[in-house]
C-alpha cells in the first residue's frame, strides 16, 4: 500500500512541476507582446538626441551671435535666430520625451 501512495505521490509531483512551468509561461508571454517599443525610444532620446540638440543649440548660438552684424544689414535677424537658435532649443526643450 505505502509503494502505491509513493508512487502515486511522485507521478503527482512529477506532473505539477512540469505543468507548472507551462502555467508561469503564459502570462509573461501575455504582458510582453502587451509591451511597446516606447521605453528605448525615450532612452535614446534622452541619452543621444538631447545631448545633440543641446550642443546644436550652443553652436547655433555662437553662429547667430558671429553673423548678427551682417544678418542686422541683410534685415534678417529674426529669421537667423529662429533658425539658428530658437528652432534647435524648441526641439531639445520643450518635445515629448521619445516623440521625433
Amino acid at each position: 500500500m505505502r509503494k502505491r501512495i509513493k508512487k502515486g505521490m511522485a507521478a503527482f509531483l512529477i506532473s505539477a512541476l512540469v505543468f507548472f512551468h507551462f502555467a508561469a509561461i503564459a502570462p509573461a508571454r501575455e504582458h510582453l507582446e502587451d509591451l511597446d517599443e516606447k521605453g528605448g525610444y525615450m532612452a535614446g532620446d534622452f541619452f543621444v538626441v538631447r545631448p545633440l540638440g543641446m550642443a546644436a543649440t550652443a553652436v547655433g548660438a555662437v553662429i547667430y551671435v558671429i553673423s548678427l552684424p551682417f544678418s542686422l544689414a541683410g534685415g534678417n535677424e529674426e529669421e537667423a535666430r529662429h533658425k539658428l537658435v530658437i528652432d534647435p532649443a524648441t526641439y531639445t526643450f520643450t518635445r515629448p520625451l521619445g516623440e521625433p
